[in-house]
């Protein structure tokens, strides 16, 4: 009985299929993407002189643009993973 068991289990093609989609892989890289421009945007606004204050660094932009970048591309990330890949555009 047992032999019968691995015999037909064994006799069973299981068609190897990826855990994500193509549209999943899409909206990684553009997470990504976004989470590299939100860095990118934070970073410079020092100052070649460390006895020189330089005020830059509190500007708009590092301050509150790319940690929103950031977390925007984190959301994109997760909604990403939590995609559905079989999912149909009607």
């Amino acid at each position: 009985m047992g032999e019968q068991k691995r015999n037909i289990n064994s006799n069973q093609h299981h068609k190897e299929t990826f855990i994500f989609g193509r549209r999943n892989y899409l909206f990684m890289l553009i997470g990504l993407g976004v989470i590299a421009l939100g860095f990118l945007l934070m970073a410079g606004g020092g100052s070649d002189d460390p006895n020189v204050f330089n005020p830059e660094i509190y500007n708009w932009r590092r301050i509150r643009l790319a940690p929103m970048l950031i977390l925007l591309g984190f959301g994109i990330e997760v909604y990403a993973i939590l995609t559905h890949p079989d999912k149909k555009n009607n």
